[in-house]
């Protein structure tokens, strides 16, 4: 019974994240804040998601530990990538006085 309602109310705080980080995506002024919006608020939406599910079904569990573990160690890189790559092709940052990649770029710290 209590893990009904544990898993439930995860199930239920993962949606809202899911939602918030959807609604930041349509909000959000220009590329970077949209990934900000996407990827830190769905990660932690589809983890609270992904462990209600398990405690709600403990068959899942461990499918479900899985998955997080998975998408904790891709979520950060691909968005990482994503900026990078933006970046790379000059799309440019809205309301942003200081662009420290750039500077470093320019330094020659990074490549």
């Amino acid at each position: 019974m209590i893990n009904r309602i544990v898993g439930e109310i995860l199930m239920l705080i993962g949606g809202i994240f899911l939602f918030l980080g959807g609604l930041g995506i349509i909000r959000m002024p220009d590329v970077y804040n949209r990934m900000q919006a996407g990827t830190k608020a769905t990660t932690l939406g589809a983890l609270s998601l992904l462990i209600g599910v398990g405690i709600y079904h403990p068959a899942f569990l461990l499918k479900s530990l899985l998955i997080a573990i998975f998408i904790l160690l891709t979520n950060p890189i691909a968005s990482h990538v994503l900026a990078r790559a933006s970046h790379h092709i000059c799309i440019k940052m809205e309301k942003c006085e200081v662009d420290r990649y750039k500077e470093d770029k320019e330094k020659g710290v990074i490549k």
